[in-house]
């Protein structure tokens, strides 16, 4: 057999076996130090407490839809009540426009419309009748122009001072006068309101006797003879 010479270990020495041990020992104490102690990281994301994601009406995660659509509906509805308010705004404008135009109208109509003037009578016997008229229809007293000149021009022919002084009027100390020749007492009973207080008043006179006759004959057009 062929003769091979194994080589020799190399040796040893005391030191260099105590400073190994040394290294071995100090690994193994850092290898257990750093698994016995979790690193910052993984410290912070165990204690931190998880963040809380909102959830819509059906308990599921908003998603950026959603959240879009929830912005959508905040200012739909703040555009809602800004057009509200402006609704209202204007229709109390418009309410207080339309207010302030009907108090100008009626102020307009209260200085542009004058008092009608009142109506002249001719100073004869054609404007007494007439007078006489407006005034008998404001008070509802009947009786027409051809009534009322008929027997004007029996009774005086026209002379709003005309006295009778022979019939038995005249004997009691009453005597009929005016146009109408009305006594003094019928004329106080049957006086309109409005007219003189004077018994050969042309107005007067007239407007008296077609009262008087209204409520003896129904009207001064049914007296065709001494009344």
């Amino acid at each position: 057999m062929p003769n091979f010479t194994l080589p020799r270990p190399a040796r040893i020495t005391r030191g260099q076996k105590v400073s190994a041990a040394l290294v071995a020992t100090a690994s193994c104490a850092a290898a257990l130090a750093f698994t016995a102690a979790p690193s910052n990281a993984e410290t912070t994301a165990a204690d931190a407490p998880a963040t809380v994601k909102p959830v819509s009406a059906n308990g599921l995660p908003l998603t950026a839809k959603d959240r879009a659509d929830d912005g959508k509906k905040a200012q739909r509805a703040a555009s809602s009540v800004t057009a509200g308010h402006l609704k209202v705004t204007a229709v109390e404008k418009q309410g207080h426009a339309a207010e302030q135009a009907a108090n100008r109208s009626v102020e307009r109509k209260a200085i542009s419309k004058p008092k009608a003037a009142p109506k002249r009578y001719a100073n004869n016997l054609d404007g007494w009748i007439r007078e006489s008229l407006a005034i008998m229809k404001d008070k509802g007293i009947p009786g027409s122009y051809e009534g009322l000149h008929r027997n004007i021009m029996r009774e005086s022919s026209g002379n709003p001072n005309a006295v009778n002084d022979w019939d038995i009027n005249a004997i009691n100390g009453v005597p009929s006068k005016g146009l109408l020749q009305v006594i003094q007492p019928t004329f106080d009973t049957y006086h309109v309101a409005g007219t003189p207080h004077k018994l050969t008043d042309p107005i007067a006179n007239i407007t008296a006797a077609a009262n008087y006759a209204a409520h003896r004959y129904g009207s001064i057009d049914n007296v065709n003879s001494a009344y």
